[in-house]
């Protein structure tokens, strides 16, 4: 469809893979050189100026191979959800999806129980074919920033500086996937349509107490139930300071565009130092 076509480019123009003539840009072809979506190589390539590309490796591999989670069998879900949450993340999705990563590999390769990793999957109710998938698009990703000579860090997860550069990363690629829980019940209405979706019941914020008012999902799902998937909390002021000016003015109008509006304001006069100072 036209408008599909229009939409598709107007998000690579957001992400700076055009150029003003429409064709790639640099950084767009060197985006294309990955099987990914383009926000997610977006993310991968934002990843090196932030110093946390081992973790945004695993990251863009688990949310494109196929969940892990397996669907819990009747009467055994909150013993799944207890089990699941061994792994979780205080900031959120993208970094439980690293944890458990990490953990099937150990699990992979510890010596007391080599092969054995179809039971610790079972156990903890997850696809060891999921996870096998992760691993090898994992490696293919490695493969493509060698071949392209792109520097990949070394691995520092679980540090403030870390959390906050995955962060980072992440929002370069995904500031046009923003929600905001408007009520505090967990009803998310999304920036760029002003469309109200719920987490989704595989989330680490789901069934909590807490759900964080302001969060990036890597997807939006109508089939199951107007659901956001894989999603994690970030800062407004974080969102303010790396969202393209352009396209945050295309945004519709919304109390959460009010509410950002003012956050970029007060950012303004100190970038406007930082500037001067350069």
């Amino acid at each position: 469809a036209p408008e599909s076509l229009m939409q598709a480019l107007e998000d690579l123009d957001y992400l700076a893979a055009l150029d003003n003539n429409g064709n790639l840009s640099e950084f767009g072809i060197i985006m294309s050189e990955f099987p990914l979506d383009p926000q997610l190589s977006k993310s991968l390539l934002a990843s090196c100026e932030f110093e946390c590309v081992d973790e945004m490796l695993t990251i863009a591999a688990m949310v494109t191979a196929p969940s892990c989670f397996l669907p819990a069998p009747p009467g055994t879900e909150e013993i799944a959800r207890t089990r699941w949450r061994r792994f979780s993340h205080p900031a959120g999705d993208h970094f439980t999806l690293v944890n458990l990563f990490n953990a099937f590999k150990a699990a992979t390769a510890s010596p007391t129980q080599p092969g054995n990793t179809e039971k610790w999957c079972r156990d903890y109710f997850l696809s060891r074919s999921a996870l096998s998938t992760a691993e090898v698009i994992r490696a293919e990703l490695v493969e493509i920033m060698k071949r392209i000579e792109l520097p990949i860090s070394e691995p520092d997860f679980g540090s403030e500086e870390n959390l906050l550069s995955i962060k980072k990363a992440l929002l370069s690629g995904y500031f046009m996937h923003i929600a905001r829980d408007v009520d505090g019940s967990g009803n998310y209405l999304m920036l760029t349509h002003n469309q109200v979706a719920q987490l989704h019941p595989f989330s680490s914020y789901y069934s909590t107490r807490r759900s964080p008012e302001w969060v990036l999902f890597h997807e939006f799902s109508i089939s199951e139930g107007n659901s956001i998937r894989v999603v994690s909390e970030i800062s407004p002021h974080l969102f303010a300071e790396l969202v393209p000016q352009y396209y945050f003015s295309n945004l519709p109008a919304s109390e959460s565009k009010d509410i950002l509006q003012e956050v970029i304001n007060h950012l303004a006069p100190a970038s406007a130092t930082k500037e001067e100072e350069k």
